[in-house]
């Protein structure tokens, strides 16, 4: 039984490849498809894309310029904390709704350079701005929040391509860093699962662009494992389409069950149907 050693996401180098793509993809939409439904039942495409120009503002206003803007007051919990980036994120796209596809495109291309630029000059091993908090830390290094900062953007332009069926992300190089990162909140969704020393809990996420995460409880803790001698006590197997969309309030946990594929202790292994990988 071998316990995983923390190693670091590499993510950085995508962000060009992604940012283009997402260029790109604006850039082709026509009115219409500006205006479509997204899987994020309050937004548009136009309303994710203005999201994501958000993403890059701040990122560059709070980390780069040490500037926070409006700062969160009396947060005394997780929900309150997702309370108020549900209000922050819907004051600004509110906002952005004067503004049209072509500026938020052409903002979204050079700000995007712009923060690149900035998350190359963190040091992976220092502590980030943020923590990490669906993945339970307090404190986060710089690794795992530049890797966080690939979710959201990986995140964002799959809604845009999935409301418009125009898909290019779900492959090994761009998806598996993403589905990676959100699988680093497996420990923290088993938190308050009560087991015997030793449980194995294997969440599969199926074809070649996916991958296989172990965690064992030890003591109090749940923690990742690379390998095992025993058969896991209770196993979930699930698609990569909707692995993006369950882990990221896309599909609620009811209609995931109709999907997956459990073996061994049911029970046990729907509670990995409740992973959320993201705050608001």
């Amino acid at each position: 039984m071998k316990a995983t050693e923390i190693k670091p996401i590499e993510t950085l180098h995508l962000f060009p490849i992604l940012d283009k793509l997402l260029i790109d993809l604006l850039k082709s939409l026509t009115e219409e498809e500006w205006h479509t439904q997204t899987v994020a039942k309050k937004w548009l495409v136009k309303d994710i894309a203005s999201h994501l120009l958000d993403g890059n503002l701040r990122g560059l206003s709070i980390s780069r310029d040490c500037y926070f803007g409006e700062k969160p007051e009396n947060i005394n919990s997780y929900t309150d904390l997702v309370d108020f980036l549900n209000q922050l994120n819907m004051n600004w796209t509110n906002a952005a709704k004067r503004l049209s596809p072509n500026v938020i495109t052409n903002l979204l291309e050079s700000t995007g350079k712009e923060y690149y630029e900035h998350l190359r000059t963190l040091q992976p091993f220092e502590n980030a701005v943020f923590s990490v908090a669906w993945a339970g830390e307090e404190v986060s290094l710089n690794w795992f929040h530049i890797a966080r900062e690939y979710t959201e953007k990986f995140l964002h332009q799959q809604q845009i391509r999935d409301a418009v069926g125009k898909q290019a992300l779900l492959t090994k190089e761009l998806f598996y860093p993403f589905i990676h990162t959100f699988m680093q909140a497996l420990p923290n969704a088993y938190k308050k699962t009560k087991a015997e020393n030793g449980t194995i809990v294997t969440l599969i996420v199926n074809t070649e662009i996916g991958g296989q995460w172990n965690i064992i409880k030890q003591e109090e803790n749940w923690k990742f494992i690379d390998s095992f001698d025993s058969k896991a006590n209770a196993v979930l197997k699930i698609d990569p389409n909707d692995a993006w969309l369950l882990f990221s309030k896309g599909m609620k946990p009811e209609q995931a069950k109709e999907k997956v594929q459990i073996i061994g202790d049911a029970a046990l292994s729907e509670i990995a149907l409740n992973i959320v990988s993201v705050m608001a």
